[in-house]
């Protein structure tokens, strides 16, 4: 992909000239303009999704870039931006990535190209080419609860490393020792951050985490569905199935029932991102709750900062551990077990 450094060593004149015509500055000569425009056209660059967006002139607009808004940790991600972001006294203009790196590509270019003042991006399946573009090219930028490692972008998130020791720990005080995870997208920081720290608070209880225990889901309810069923199929099924977040909790719970097993007496079930649904669930499911809201605000004052001129700083709050009745909790269900249904060949 061409860069604005790209176009001027094509058109044989500085970046500080391309950047001039670009703007519609009228102190670069017809001739060094006809030459950049050329190009530009030569290279397929496409100037408007930066050079806008770093215009002095500011439209009290910011966009928001989320990973997929049928996420309920999302949709409230969202909302909590909007309102913060109204306080101040700025609109947003909301684009789903649906998990889609050309989607965000679309999103961001778009966005930039209406001249938003800044850019709140989670990023979906470690980045994507106009977005990192954007980034690098100084566009006031901000991440939210993903981040791309190396690139200088402040970063909004929560950290759920103590929360998952928590849940390992309140798992083994129930007496479970085979504990399995839905794994999120090991392209995304949070996929690979989760399953890390799965794994290492089973470590200081001596337990160990086998491949066969690490399902490769997508954040999608029909992966957490495909992956428990195979769990099912194992000569040795797990007593504890961990989905990384809650869609896939869902779908998880779904292959549950479709084998005419039940939470918790068959097998537990515990969840990433608490969503309010997960208590009118049977039974409620324990879960790792994000400081969502606050994460959206943070978000946007961070990025309000950056756009004023101030310095934004990256904020990493804890996320905590909600206990319900999924896993064996006492106050649960107390029925005999059913033997585990495996699919047939």
């Amino acid at each position: 992909m061409a860069s604005i450094k790209d176009v001027a060593v094509e058109a044989g004149v500085s970046v500080a000239t391309v950047s001039r015509v670009l703007n519609g500055h009228p102190s670069v000569s017809p001739g060094a303009r006809t030459r950049v425009l050329a190009a530009v056209e030569t290279l397929g660059y496409r100037p408007n999704a930066v050079a806008r967006s770093l215009r002095t002139d500011q439209t009290r607009t910011l966009g928001l870039v989320i990973s997929d808004v049928m996420n309920p940790y999302f949709t409230e991600l969202a909302r909590s931006v909007e309102e913060e972001a109204r306080a101040l006294g700025y609109s947003v203009i909301i684009g789903n990535a649906d998990e889609r790196p050309d989607l965000q590509d679309h999103h961001v270019t778009t966005l930039l190209d209406r001249r938003i003042d800044g850019l709140l991006v989670s990023p979906t399946d470690g980045g994507s080419p106009r977005m990192l573009d954007a980034a690098r090219a100084g566009a006031p930028m901000v991440f939210v609860d993903r981040w791309i490692p190396g690139v200088d972008v402040p970063v909004v998130r929560s950290d759920g490393r103590q929360a998952v020791r928590d849940l390992v720990a309140h798992l083994h005080g129930l007496g479970h020792r085979r504990l399995a995870i839905i794994a999120g997208p090991a392209a995304t920081t949070t996929g690979r951050e989760r399953v890390d720290a799965f794994r290492e608070a089973l470590a200081a209880y001596g337990l160990a985490l086998p491949d066969a225990y690490i399902g490769q889901g997508d954040f999608q309810a029909e992966s957490g569905r495909r992956v428990t069923e195979g769990f099912f199929d194992l000569a040795e099924p797990p007593e504890v199935v961990f989905a990384a977040d809650n869609l896939m909790a869902l779908g998880a719970l779904d292959a549950v029932r479709a084998r005419g097993l039940r939470v918790p007496e068959d097998i537990a079930l515990a969840a990433f991102d608490d969503i309010r649904w997960f208590v009118h669930t049977d039974p409620p499911i324990t879960a790792i709750a994000q400081p969502t809201g606050e994460l959206g605000r943070a978000a946007v004052r961070a990025l309000v900062d950056r756009i004023e001129g101030r310095t934004g700083a990256s904020v990493t709050l804890p996320a905590r551990l909600v206990v319900r009745r999924s896993c064996g909790e006492p106050g649960g269900p107390r029925q005999s077990p059913s033997p585990v249904r495996r699919s047939t060949p």
